[in-house]
């Protein structure tokens, strides 16, 4: 069975929470991909939709959006997640993970897109 370490992120408080999801709930995660939305009453954390922003395995080993599948894979990188560049034009190949959330993802990492209270109001205004 998967076990995740969920990190929720709120922009509205600017807080973020670790929730640990395992089970028949961590099972609504596995498949999704990054920039996938996840209902929180399916993880069991509340009335809110998610967004997956990234993750990373239990190596530490980056989950990156631009590769395809949930696969570890050396990839040349001149920047952004999982290679930060120290001179103007460095590239170097990297081990990241590609974007599908699968049973070696350790830690999933999300952002709060709107909790149903917001939905209600906006819906009515």
């Amino acid at each position: 069975m998967a076990k995740f370490q969920l990190i929720v992120s709120d922009p509205v408080s600017k807080t973020s929470k670790a929730a640990t999801v395992e089970g028949a709930k961590a099972q609504a995660l596995v498949g999704k991909s990054i920039g996938d939305e996840v209902d929180g009453k399916l993880l069991g954390i509340g009335n809110m939709k998610l967004k997956i922003t990234g993750g990373t395995d239990k190596d530490g080993i980056p989950m990156r959006f631009d590769i395809q599948g949930g696969a570890k894979k050396r990839a040349m990188l001149s920047g952004g997640v999982g290679f930060k560049p120290n001179d103007r034009g460095e590239r170097r190949r990297k081990l990241v993970r590609g974007r599908v959330v699968n049973e070696d993802t350790l830690q999933v990492n999300s952002v709060v897109m709107a909790e149903a209270g917001q939905k209600q109001a906006e819906a009515k205004s």
